[in-house]
């Protein structure tokens, strides 16, 4: 019997060594080696994925003929929109989330909407009885979907040669193992080994794969930092609990743009895409009540309109607090300092609260200034006008400053029915007669707070 050989991987970027070490030599990090089994030579024969291509020479750039694969389409507007039009033959995306978010439900609807597809849920987790609970809890159908209970890739890769299935997704990859490897399921070197083969056989075969990950207590995709560079796509499923939205971000997209955002809206069926999230995200406020603002904000190509919802209040314990949720704190800090220094108002002394309605966090500074006018109508105990519209980044001189696609954010106001628009004069190309929409250009602080509140 041959003698089991061990070596330490690293957590986060896979590097090996005979020896455990306090700090990875190849990223820098600290104590990220953990002791795993190597393969032994009575592995190595067995297992793997055999490609059915043999080795190509190389060849100049300008010989290879360009083809144009067509991306399959996709009921799932949401996800077709973040994955940049649909899934592209032969591509890996990793679809990552907190436990109890939504991985396999929405894993789940996909494959059972795609009636002209050929799917294979593969399940190590979930038996086929409880897949089928949930599939008549999500009251959808699909004749051509099957479901399989496996672990190993040497099996799995042979339903796969007999199925021929037109999507694979595989729910979780953190359950398989290949019997190259006498690690156990889960560790570094099985999930990269895993990845790997299964990568081979989707660029073989042409076969797109959604691999749902696990996320670590930091948040990050668990297993090795190179499984996010060895696929294709890095899908963030995220939100809150408490709220029914869920927000699908793209991290990594070879094929399409990385600043996409999917809205879901939570429900007892399953998750339904939501398709003007603005609506949604906007209370319905006719009392007029003082401490909110709209804000026009970009995710991706897509135009949003959020509120804004700020509270001020006097100190009750001396030192003022600070707090946001769903915006950057510190950020707040620095539009707090711009109001006291450039305007004259005296809020170093009073508590701030600022919160985004809906549960989703925002980073684009195009709404500064719905921030603002929310911090000033709280402060001042004056509600904004329910038909005003913000969109502007505020810098430390109390300047105005000009954002991107003003002109998507204009028409999403006016179609939600607002009848002013507040921008930055800066934005040369905004024509103020295209719109029906009233369009103000300030090019100062001040001139936004006198429009405002007079």
């Amino acid at each position: 019997m041959a003698k089991v050989k061990r070596a330490y991987f690293c957590r986060n970027c896979g590097a090996q060594s005979p020896k455990w070490v306090g700090k990875c030599s190849s990223c820098g990090e600290w104590d990220t080696y953990q002791e795993e089994i190597l393969e032994s030579n009575t592995a190595k024969s067995s297992g793997g994925y055999q490609s059915s291509k043999t080795h190509q020479r190389p060849q100049a750039l300008e010989e290879v003929e360009s083809s144009n694969l067509k991306r399959v389409g996709i009921k799932d507007t949401e996800l077709s929109r973040v994955l940049g039009g649909g899934i592209v033959p032969g591509s890996i995306v990793l679809f990552g989330g907190e436990p109890g978010i939504g991985k396999s439900t929405l894993m789940l609807q996909i494959a059972l909407q795609e009636n002209n597809l050929k799917v294979l849920y593969v399940s190590g987790e979930e038996s086929s009885e409880q897949i089928k609970m949930r599939a008549d809890r999500i009251d959808a159908a699909n004749p051509n979907c099957f479901v399989l209970n496996e672990t190993s890739t040497t099996l799995l890769f042979q339903h796969c040669n007999e199925l021929e299935p037109d999507l694979l997704i595989i729910d979780s990859i953190q359950t398989i193992h290949t019997p190259k490897l006498e690690s156990a399921p889960g560790s570094i070197s099985q999930i990269r080994e895993c990845t790997a083969e299964i990568m081979r056989m989707a660029k073989d075969k042409g076969i797109p794969v959604f691999l749902i990950g696990h996320i670590t207590k930091e948040g990050s995709l668990a297993g090795p930092k190179v499984l996010e560079h060895m696929v294709d796509t890095v899908l963030q499923f995220e939100g809150d609990r408490n709220h029914v939205y869920r927000l699908l971000r793209s991290v990594k997209n070879r094929f399409g743009n990385t600043n996409e955002l999917g809205i879901y809206e939570m429900s007892g069926e399953g998750l339904r895409a939501v398709d003007n999230p603005s609506e949604l995200l906007i209370s319905n406020n006719d009392q007029g009540l003082s401490g909110t603002a709209i804000g026009a904000t970009m995710e991706g190509l897509r135009p949003l309109l959020i509120e804004v919802q700020a509270l001020v209040s006097s100190a009750a314990y001396g030192t003022p607090q600070r707090s946001s949720t769903g915006f950057d704190l510190r950020r707040l800090n620095m539009l707090l300092a711009v109001l006291e220094k450039r305007c004259g108002f005296k809020l170093g002394s009073k508590d701030v609260f600022l919160n985004i309605a809906g549960g989703i966090r925002v980073d684009d500074p195009a709404i500064d200034l719905a921030v603002v006018s929310a911090i000033m109508s709280s402060n001042a105990d004056i509600p904004v006008d329910t038909s005003v519209c913000l969109a502007g980044e505020v810098g430390l001189s109390g300047e105005i400053r000009p954002v991107t696609r003003v002109a998507q954010r204009i028409s999403e106001a006016e179609k939600l029915g607002y009848k002013q628009i507040i921008i930055s004069k800066h934005n040369k190309a905004v024509k103020a007669q295209d719109f029906k929409i009233t369009v103000h250009m300030v090019g100062k602080i001040e001139e936004c707070i006198k429009l405002m509140f007079g």
